[in-house]
């Protein structure tokens, strides 16, 4: 009898180890790709290739304006914001000697101020340029210096980009650029590129260059000194044909998309000519049309996010250490 149960229990030993030697291969066994098929068409459209960089706000003539001797201010006519015109009268100041002058005439009485208030005009602080008041940094009353700022007048403002010296070369004076503040960013502004400076700058041990774009017009939003993200328009393509990344298998140094022949039907290996490629999307000058239909084939449902897959059914070729580029377009 003891026996029978230790053969009974021997043989549920066997079937549990088996049994958990089957699951166990088949949870760590490697799993066969499995393909996956997705029909796409190719769609007519613009490509833009631009570079991306960050800058600063800035006015392209920031003018400080200092009185031309020591004294007090004695009427400001404007405040930050007002626009101002070349020429016009923006405040009024007593030199020192004036300044001690009216004080004493305002304790002998009415008439001896008014007198020297006609005798001794006060000085004029006039606007050299015509532009926008973007500091008012005194107020009547207060004693200033040659050396104190009482007014900042800019005539327009710019936006100060940096650009890397890799992407310099990219960039040409008359291109459009399209800027978006930090601090609004639903607004886009259209501008172009009026300036590259001719030195370079090392910021953060990296070589930039400065680029000036000037907005076509300067939203009220603007205010000087915010960060904004600048997209400068390299090349623009408009009406062409363009297909996902992921459509495109590389063999050999060639481009080969594999184009739908119908249910039941084996696909087509069709050689095409590429252009510009940018998020995604990469144009096609020659091999097929916009009536066409392309298959993205994927393993596991996984599509290739290096701007062009292999073909599933090719076998892989061993990796080579050290960094690969892409393939050329």
């Amino acid at each position: 009898m003891k026996s029978g149960k230790k053969k009974f229990f021997v043989i549920i030993f066997i079937l549990m180890a088996a049994a958990g030697a089957y699951f166990g291969f088949s949870f760590f066994a490697p799993k066969k790709p499995q393909v996956s098929v997705k029909e796409v068409r190719p769609i007519v459209s613009s490509i833009r290739l631009t570079v991306s960089t960050t800058g600063t706000v800035l006015p392209r003539n920031r003018l400080e304006l200092k009185p031309s001797v020591a004294g007090r201010i004695e009427k400001i006519m404007v405040h930050e914001g007002d626009k101002v015109r070349s020429g016009q009268i923006l405040a009024l100041m007593s030199s020192t000697e004036r300044a001690a002058l009216i004080d004493a005439a305002k304790l002998q009485g009415k008439d001896s101020l008014k007198y020297w208030e006609s005798a001794y005009k006060p000085i004029p602080i006039v606007a050299p340029i015509s532009g926008t008041v973007i500091v008012r940094s005194v107020e009547p009353g207060q004693r200033v210096t040659t050396t104190d700022d009482i007014l900042v007048i800019s005539d327009r403002l710019i936006v100060k980009a940096q650009v890397d010296e890799t992407d310099i070369g990219k960039v040409k004076n008359g291109q459009i650029a399209y800027i978006t503040l930090d601090s609004h960013q639903d607004i886009i502004v259209p501008g172009r590129v009026t300036h590259i400076y001719y030195e370079s700058t090392t910021v953060s041990n990296v070589t930039v260059y400065y680029v000036v774009i000037t907005p076509d017009s300067v939203p009220a939003e603007f205010r000087s000194g915010m960060s904004a993200t600048v997209e400068i328009v390299e090349k623009e393509e408009k009406g062409v044909l363009l297909v996902p990344s992921e459509a495109i298998v590389y063999e050999g140094g060639k481009k080969i998309v594999l184009l739908s022949k119908g249910r039941g039907n084996p696909p087509e290996r069709r050689e095409i000519k590429t252009g510009a490629e940018n998020n995604g999307k990469v144009q096609v000058i020659s091999g097929i049309t916009s009536g066409d239909v392309l298959i993205i084939m994927t393993k596991n449902g996984v599509e290739s996010k290096s701007g062009g897959s292999k073909n599933p059914f090719m076998p892989e070729r061993p990796k080579r250490k050290g960094g690969a580029g892409g393939p050329p377009n």
